[in-house]
């Protein structure tokens, strides 16, 4: 859930990130900053980008290259950031795991309206990814605001409701057990919990890319499997087969289906986290 073993392969772009000040509903007061490029495209795609504990916004985009490929493609990053329980995401509360909860699931929510309406985006474009703490919101934000978004693509993280009724969602505040990889659970149990976070809700949920390190001692190697159950079992997509090497020497990547709305990456001898693949997320989004 921090950003231990985080490796920091790019330098910023040249524009900077615009502070934004009032998006809607802010409940538990994120803040927000903005990488939009030079060339918006007509109808832009927007990343939600979660940056992991002890992080913030800015770092996130210092960390990775989403805006050096905005520059070239066009889309808008949002950057929030989370100012409590040491710079994490809450994952655990109802508040967060609820749709129109209250907690920062919607205002990250509201930053995605605000965010469309702003460049007149284009509203099946929208994607979200994260880091660690990120990715374990990433999936809160695929369960509680489904229809928000076309795909996610995360690393090291939790399946939605991992840490739902713990104390925290930091390394100092949690219930170990989720982090620990021992919150295990079936497929359809996890899909019950996932639901029951948007009562109601029949529409289709965003497809899903998620990545793990074997040697993750940190969020235990264990909670890929749970992710990868939860949204085959919401996704309605059977494992099918491993592709070994891919996308690199080392990786292993596990598909569902025809691989086309459930891919989990298992990333040997690497630990917390896994370094952001940014081309790969961008494939899977269709950018």
């Amino acid at each position: 859930m921090s950003n231990i073993g985080v490796v920091l392969p790019a330098q910023a772009a040249q524009n900077a990130l615009t502070p934004i000040n009032d998006w809607g509903e802010n409940p538990s007061k994120l803040e927000l900053q903005v990488y939009a490029p030079t060339k918006v495209a007509t109808k832009p795609a927007i990343i939600l980008a979660l940056h992991f504990c002890g992080g913030t916004g800015p770092v996130y985009a210092q960390t990775t290259k989403y805006n050096t490929l905005a520059d070239t493609k066009g889309f808008v990053v949002l950057y929030p950031s989370s100012k409590k329980d040491n710079n994490c995401w809450d994952v655990a509360t109802a508040k967060t795991l609820t749709h129109g909860g209250g907690g920062d699931s919607t205002g990250l929510a509201n930053m995605i309206k605000w965010a469309i309406t702003k460049y007149d985006a284009d509203p099946v474009k929208v994607f979200v990814t994260g880091s660690s703490s990120g990715c374990m919101m990433s999936n809160v934000m695929a369960a509680t605001y489904p229809e928000l978004f076309a795909a996610v693509s995360c690393y090291s993280g939790v399946a939605a409701g991992c840490l739902a009724g713990s104390p925290g969602s930091s390394p100092q505040s949690a219930d170990p057990t989720c982090a620990s990889g021992k919150n295990v659970k079936t497929g359809a149990q996890w899909a019950t919990q996932l639901r029951a976070m948007y009562p109601g809700y029949n529409g289709s949920y965003p497809r899903i890319q998620t990545w793990h390190g074997e040697a993750d001692n940190f969020v235990n190697y264990p909670n890929l499997a749970e992710q990868l159950k939860q949204w085959s079992a919401v996704l309605d997509v059977p494992f099918t087969k491993n592709n070994t090497n891919t996308p690199q020497s080392g990786y292993t990547q596990l598909v569902y289906g025809d691989g086309t709305k459930l891919v989990g990456y298992s990333a040997k001898g690497v630990g917390h986290t896994v370094p952001a693949h940014e081309d790969s997320d961008l494939k899977w989004f269709g950018l």
